[in-house]
């Protein structure tokens, strides 16, 4: 495993931070939690396909914010480890119209029967529940992964600062 430089734990650690802040944020409007949900942090989670080291901020910052959770130990636990996956994922996406869809379909899955489980358990009405559920958090997925993240995708490779800690741009040129 590749160790992280200082500038690379900052920026995790900077990720975290502000994936927690905007779903305290949207939390005040009732988007951060349940079966529609729009979380603003989730555009975060296009960060890495420019920055792999983000994948770290990502985990940590979703965890802390499933920590308020109204599933609890379910959301802290399944939640996190699907954006995890979506963060990891999304670093190995081949371009940049790709890197959202990972997000929109882990949380699509994992949050949607997660919820579905939580509202009506394994017993009849599961499938029912797993369908609107699923399809509800994806839509809010897509709304903060392809509009907003995308916004970010498009913004932060011109930035000449932050395009020198971009992997990808050092080894293609382009995003």
């Amino acid at each position: 495993m590749k160790k992280f430089d200082v500038r690379q734990l900052v920026l995790s650690a900077m990720v975290a931070a502000m994936y927690f802040v905007l779903s305290y944020f949207g939390n005040i409007f009732g988007l951060t939690y349940g079966p529609v949900q729009c979380r603003f942090a989730e555009a975060l989670c296009v960060l890495p396909f420019l920055f792999p080291s983000t994948i770290p901020g990502l985990f940590v910052g979703c965890l802390l914010t499933n920590l308020l959770s109204t599933v609890g130990p379910l959301d802290i636990v399944l939640g996190s480890l699907a954006t995890l996956l979506a963060a990891f994922w999304t670093s190995k996406m081949p371009n940049r119209y790709l890197a959202p869809l990972p997000p929109v379909i882990c949380n699509g899955v994992i949050v949607g029967a997660m919820i579905a489980w939580y509202e009506v358990g394994f017993g009849e009405g599961f499938w029912t529940m797993f369908a609107f559920n699923g399809v509800s958090v994806a839509v809010g997925e897509l709304l903060a992964c392809y509009i907003l993240g995308s916004i970010l995708l498009y913004a932060l490779p011109r930035v000449p600062y932050l395009r020198r800690m971009m992997p990808r741009m050092a080894q293609t040129g382009n995003a």
